[in-house]
């Protein structure tokens, strides 16, 4: 997307112009979240795959947004995401 621009090639008393417009492919999940379970004071690691690398992801449990913290720990390399959620309780389902 950053490649969008107009391009000019200049042969010094001419010069003809392009404009490039680059349309992103929207991100699509590779693999989507499975359902886990989990014991009770054990750690469950949540994993999704995207098909653009580094894209930005919000987690949320119900409507609520996860913020990280001792409870929620974000993951994410390249395409893949994680949410590792500790000492799950069952309010946590």
């Amino acid at each position: 997307k950053s490649d969008s621009d107009t391009y000019t090639c200049d042969i010094g008393d001419a010069q003809t112009r392009a404009k490039l417009v680059v349309q992103e492919i929207p991100v699509i999940f590779k693999q989507e979240l499975q359902n886990e379970e989990a014991k009770e004071g054990k750690q469950v690691k949540l994993t999704c795959e995207l098909s653009k690398p580094d894209t930005p992801v919000k987690w949320m449990k119900g409507n609520t947004v996860l913020y990280a913290s001792e409870k929620y720990e974000f993951k994410q390399r390249g395409t893949v995401a994680e949410l590792i959620i500790r000492d799950v309780k069952s309010i946590d389902a």
